[in-house]
């Protein structure tokens, strides 16, 4: 992190920016509030976001409907001082001096939401890991 910058920023990213990276962004919005930018996007973004990723969002009382998928912009990843992604292949590009991590998460698309719910867990437990790296109390 450098000394102009308080707040560290993370991007979570995958290949449609529509399950994984997006329930990612909105947990660590939702637990981290403003104390942590967040971005997510897709090397290849869908349409829409994964309806079965936005009923399991629901039921933890975070809205991620109105969400829209982005497109994986260079900008986005020099922007940012942690990477993390979820099965996005060599579509990212690698900077020096970022923290890359590569979560291994299965991918909800076509998946019920019985299926999506541990999905989204494993992501809950790895976000609030996240939180206690990046802000130390």
């Amino acid at each position: 992190m450098n000394e102009h910058q308080s707040t560290p920023s993370v991007l979570f990213v995958c290949v449609h920016n529509a399950g994984r990276s997006q329930m990612a962004a909105a947990y660590l919005s939702h637990l981290a509030g403003d104390r942590i930018q967040v971005r997510s996007a897709g090397s290849q973004p869908a349409d829409t976001v994964n309806p079965a990723a936005v009923a399991a969002m629901a039921e933890e009382g975070i809205d991620i409907g109105a969400n829209r998928p982005q497109v994986l912009s260079t900008e986005a990843v020099q922007d940012s001082d942690v990477v993390i992604t979820m099965g996005c292949g060599d579509a990212c590009p690698i900077f020096p001096g970022k923290r890359y991590e590569d979560w291994q998460l299965e991918d909800p698309a076509g998946q019920g939401l019985e299926a999506v719910r541990p999905i989204r867990d494993d992501i809950k437990v790895r976000i609030e890991q996240l939180i206690t790296e990046l802000l130390p109390t």
